[in-house]
């Protein structure tokens, strides 16, 4: 009861005006009271009465610190701020308005766990605390629990009807919740320009709300892939990691979208990382087909040299390998120089090796799961091309290339 024991320790100087010590306990209880100057008067009185009554400079150390602390919290320098209040603190342990300080930076550290057990111990005291409300309701904000933090804040404001943090959080809040549910019903409706948009314009509200935006940076990303914006969506899921580590759906997400763009290095690390933290079925799957696409990156495509995709039908696979081997049959480049001769003859024998294997069901199917061909006796290199151009267009006297007109060659069938 400090009011109670102010009265008593000003009677006791009226009695006995030359005892430090009452100075100096008066002084005491005026801190616990927030009255800060009178307790700075106090103490000079104790030191003047007594020399060696040091201990009663703490009201002076504790203004230092709070001068202090407010010139850290304009810098944004929170740890500054959390230092000087925990110093402050050891001097004025019941000091409410100094502990909510400390909250909140607590808070703006990301510290929410700390920040919220400060603000719930003035709250079991005093539920009815403004500033602990909001606190409180901030915490909550930042761990993307809109709707409760909205109702600290909505209390708070009931508690001090004129307190502007708790009133701008909980616009910010609002506008956030809003504009973040406008953006997935968009999205669930299969308006993606639209939900693009808006997740950007959510993305504009609070720079400060790390988890939030973390979230939104995904779901833009989500929505850029549906968009065919690839890069894009990659870019957003980086910037969502970026803000939050820990959050598994963005690695998903960006590695999905190095999947379709084939950087499967890039999308084996990300499925690595989920794995480590997440170790499920679903997750070791997605690992394993990823390293299986980047082993198989790194052999000879002969879908592509075939110029046809990885779902072509039989037929398109002959139509691919006859389109090529006429565009690079050594006959029809006779005329050019030595090292483009080599070079069409190299690609000529890739696409007589890539039609022996997509056109045999057993090599083909080893090839498209990823094995190793030269198992089981299966020697790629156990072809020759030149029969297997006989056996598409006959024999050699069957057919011949000429000249139509300069660099201009046409097939000529017999």
């Amino acid at each position: 009861d400090y009011a109670e024991a102010f009265n008593y320790y000003s009677k006791a100087i009226d009695m006995c005006p030359k005892n430090a010590s009452y100075y100096g306990n008066r002084a005491a209880t005026l801190m616990m009271l927030y009255r800060y100057r009178e307790a700075l008067e106090d103490s000079q009185q104790a030191v003047r009465l007594d020399n060696d009554f040091m201990k009663l400079k703490n009201a002076e150390s504790i203004l230092e610190y709070e001068k202090m602390a407010e010139i850290g919290f304009e810098k944004r320098d929170f740890r500054m701020v959390v230092f000087c209040m925990d110093r402050a603190l050891e001097a004025a342990a019941a000091c409410h308005r100094f502990k909510i300080l400390k909250a909140e930076c607590l808070a703006l550290l990301g510290r929410y766990a700390e920040a919220q057990s400060v603000a719930s111990d003035i709250l079991r005291i005093d539920s009815t605390n403004a500033d602990a409300l909001y606190v409180r309701g901030l915490c909550l904000y930042y761990e993307d629990c809109i709707e409760k933090a909205v109702q600290f804040f909505v209390q708070a404001l009931r508690m001090a009807p004129d307190h502007d943090k708790a009133r701008l959080a909980c616009r910010d809040a609002k506008a956030l919740k809003a504009k973040k549910e406008e953006g997935n019903t968009a999205f669930k409706e299969g308006n993606y320009d639209a939900a693009y948009e808006l997740y950007s314009e959510a993305l504009t509200i609070d720079p400060n709300n790390i988890k939030t935006n973390a979230k939104l940076y995904c779901n833009r990303a989500t929505v850029g892939s549906k968009l065919k914006r690839l890069e894009q969506a990659i870019e957003d899921c980086t910037k969502a990691i970026k803000l939050d580590e820990t959050y598994v759906k963005a690695y998903l997400r960006r590695a999905q979208c190095y999947m379709d763009t084939e950087q499967y290095e890039e999308a084996v690390r990300d499925y690595e990382k989920v794995y480590q933290t997440e170790k499920t079925k679903e997750h070791k799957h997605l690992l394993k087909h990823a390293q299986l696409e980047l082993k198989k990156s790194k052999r000879k495509d002969y879908y592509k040299v075939l110029g046809v995709n990885k779902n072509a039908t039989e037929d398109e696979i002959k139509k691919g390998y006859r389109k090529r081997a006429l565009l690079h049959h050594p006959d029809r480049h006779s005329g050019a120089s030595p090292e483009l001769q080599k070079e069409e003859e190299k690609k000529f024998k890739e696409v007589g090796e890539a039609f022996s294997v997509l056109s045999d069901p057993k090599k083909k199917s080893r090839y498209d799961s990823g094995q190793d061909l030269e198992d089981d006796g299966m020697n790629v290199g156990d072809f020759d091309a030149n029969n297997i151009f006989k056996a598409f267009f006959g024999s050699p006297g069957g057919f011949s290339f000429e000249a139509s007109g300069p660099g201009n060659f046409f097939f000529q069938f017999g």
